[in-house]
């Protein structure tokens, strides 16, 4: 392969991260805008019941009510402490999306996507044959062989 096929192989797969990049963005942030709707809806529900159990309970002085009512108060706020980390991760994603739209786009995202590591996972490069040692021996001197089996690491592969 010549310089000039090596440069536009290296920005096909940049070109080709960022459009799956944008994709799984995309698909992030629609999931995360629909469970905020429903959280949103939650919170409500269970503060406006908190506030009317214990409103209730108080009025006819029955302790037990104004805890429950207090504790559907508390299921709330952490619904809505859930909908605002939420709402945190959607902007961070729309300033990702800005950035690939602008061109501007880094990847150096602190986040850990299980769906991207599976995949790389299951992408480790099939060419590469394990190394094994038979000469390894026990270390109790016994006549027994082990086998050390070297898998090559990921820090192995030349970077492009």
């Amino acid at each position: 392969m010549q310089n000039s096929d090596i440069s536009l192989e290296i920005k096909k797969i940049f070109e080709n991260n960022e459009l799956e990049d944008l994709k799984r963005f995309m698909r992030k942030r629609q999931c995360l805008n629909k469970t905020n709707v429903c959280l949103l809806y939650l919170f409500h529900l269970l503060q406006t019941s908190g506030i009317f159990v214990t409103t209730i309970a108080a009025g006819y002085d029955a302790k037990f009510l104004i805890w429950i009512g207090v504790g559907l108060n508390l299921l709330a706020t952490l619904i809505n402490i859930y909908e605002k980390t939420n709402n945190n991760l959607i902007k961070k994603l729309m300033i990702d999306i800005k950035a690939i739209k602008e061109g501007k786009y880094v990847d150096e995202s602190a986040q850990v996507d299980i769906e991207k590591n599976d995949k790389q996972n299951s992408s480790v490069d099939k060419n590469v044959e394990p190394e094994i040692d038979n000469n390894a021996s026990n270390k109790k001197g016994s006549s027994n062989e082990t086998t050390v089996i070297n898998v090559p690491l990921m820090k192995d592969y030349q970077k492009i």
